[in-house]
């Protein structure tokens, strides 16, 4: 069964510049994301109690867009990061996208609303 793509949006009170500092250096991702991480070119080593992950980053648009790709995913999954501005209350908006199985995306949801609680903690918003 294919998972779902789907999309949380998040208003971060930051600059686009640092927010998306936080969500592409390594340094900045441990912080937030992940216990552990460590770049090797375009290879994001994450790692959780001990456990680790690669991912590939495969798209980014400086102070924009990172998207990242699970090497033991699906070809067309990913989770990605687009940082904009509102256009009508000039708030910075942390958009998420991220795929799922059906049945977990609320569960999946919670967990980035839970990271994305450290992230703002992380930066001082």
């Amino acid at each position: 069964m294919a998972r779902k793509q789907f999309q949380l949006e998040y208003i971060i009170r930051s600059s686009p510049a640092i927010l998306y500092e936080f969500l592409a250096q390594p340094t900045n991702l441990a912080q937030w994301f992940c216990d552990f991480c460590d770049s090797q070119g375009d290879i994001f080593i994450f790692g959780w109690n001990g456990s680790f992950q690669r991912a590939r980053q495969v798209d980014m648009i400086e102070e924009e867009y990172v998207k990242y790709h699970w090497e033991e995913t699906n070809k067309g999954e990913f989770f990605a990061f687009k940082v904009y501005k509102s256009e009508i209350a000039d708030d910075t908006v942390l958009e998420i996208t991220d795929f799922a199985d059906t049945k977990e995306i609320k569960e999946q949801s919670f967990l980035w609303d839970k990271q994305v609680e450290d992230l703002k903690r992380a930066i001082g918003a």
